[in-house]
């Protein structure tokens, strides 16, 4: 048996939910395309990406001699688990968040594939989407699927929910394989259903109004005309994944990963009253990590601020006393939504302006 068919048998037989191999090349004119991107800003804040550029475009910069990928797709596919007791449970969190940080997960898949390369004298290297890697674009060339109109990868037999990893290999690429066929047709629900109208007639998203930037990445407050449209979103956004056809045939896939009852449906008052270091023993390997405590917090108040569930008036108001200048702000604007901004009036002195500022517009003063 040839080493490409060795490597994706063992892929599949440790869990993984499609494979397929691509030249390590990107397509032409997609770095192009990549950089107009770039160029337009819609990478937001994600700096890292501009500077990454160059990386992204030659893969034998990752490998030296990198000349084929073997795609891995992993299917996040969950099905709900059940909300635990107690506890102020608000609002939603993307589904790949809830199982421990699926990079942790599947390195150890990754690892064992570069070793059994090794065996094979293949040289290899393997990325979870946390490398200057084109997964997406690798994706599509190794027939896992096609770029939906969302900008995501869509398959047809696992929807939308799929994650991504790679394995460059100096293993030659034979055979080119043919791009799949785009099954998007007319259908644009994606397009229409996106709750910020992040996604763009070029099948790419604009980081700047995307839910999902905008409560992972984004530091500071989130932009006042954009949080009544992250809505009731928690951590990430999966609204066009789930209402991708694709997705609604495929239902409950995931077999390798594991939903975690705690981090599909946390208790929000976990993300105030807690030190930074605290925040971090409770939610060790998780994806919250990233937003950092204060940015959960300050997430949680967005969705108490649009959802108004009365379970969260206890933290509104300690909000009031946060650390974190960026959680009083979020307060001032949640108790204004609440119309109850008269509760932000000790926030005038504050230390902070934009605080200040916040308290004065929720007709604090």
């Amino acid at each position: 048996m040839r080493a490409q068919e060795l490597l994706a048998d063992l892929a599949s037989t440790l869990g993984a939910d499609a494979v397929g191999w691509a030249p390590a090349q990107v397509p032409a004119g997609a770095g192009e395309e990549y950089a107009d991107w770039l160029a337009a800003g819609r990478h937001a804040g994600m700096g890292y990406l501009e500077r990454q550029l160059p990386a992204r475009l030659n893969p034998g910069s990752r490998l030296d001699g990198a000349a084929s990928v073997l795609v891995l797709g992993v299917s996040h596919a969950f099905a709900d688990p059940e909300v635990p007791d107690g506890g102020v449970r608000v609002g939603r969190v993307a589904r790949y968040a809830w199982t421990p940080d699926y990079h942790d997960q599947l390195q150890p898949l990754l690892t064992r594939l570069e070793s059994e390369a090794a065996q094979l004298g293949v040289r290899a290297k393997g990325y979870v989407d946390h490398g200057p890697v084109m997964e997406r674009l690798f994706a599509a060339q190794g027939f896992l699927g096609w770029r939906g109109k969302s900008g995501m990868n869509v398959s047809m037999r696992l929807g939308a929910f799929v994650t991504l990893a790679v394995l460059l290999t100096d293993l030659p690429f034979e055979t080119p394989a043919p791009a799949h066929p785009d099954r998007c047709g007319r259908c644009v629900r994606c397009v229409l259903s996106c709750p910020t109208a992040a996604i763009g007639p070029d099948r790419a998203i604009d980081a700047r109004r995307c839910v999902s930037y905008l409560t992972i990445e984004h530091r500071g407050p989130v932009p006042l005309e954009q949080r009544t449209g992250v809505g009731d979103w928690l951590f990430g956004c999966d609204v066009c994944s789930e209402v991708c056809p694709w997705s609604v045939r495929a239902g409950p896939l995931a077999r390798l990963l594991r939903p975690e009852p705690e981090l599909a449906h946390p208790d929000l008052g976990a993300f105030f009253g807690v030190s930074e270091r605290a925040f971090e023993r409770r939610f060790a390997g998780s994806a919250f990590l990233r937003a950092r405590r204060k940015g959960m917090a300050r997430n949680a108040l967005t969705v108490l601020g649009n959802t108004r569930d009365p379970r969260g008036w206890p933290l509104l108001l300690g909000a009031l006393d946060d650390p974190a200048w960026e959680v009083r702000e979020a307060a001032a604007w949640a108790l204004g939504q609440w119309d109850e901004g008269r509760h932000a009036r000790v926030l005038l002195a504050d230390p902070h302006e934009a605080v200040q500022q916040r308290a004065r517009e929720v007709g604090a003063a």
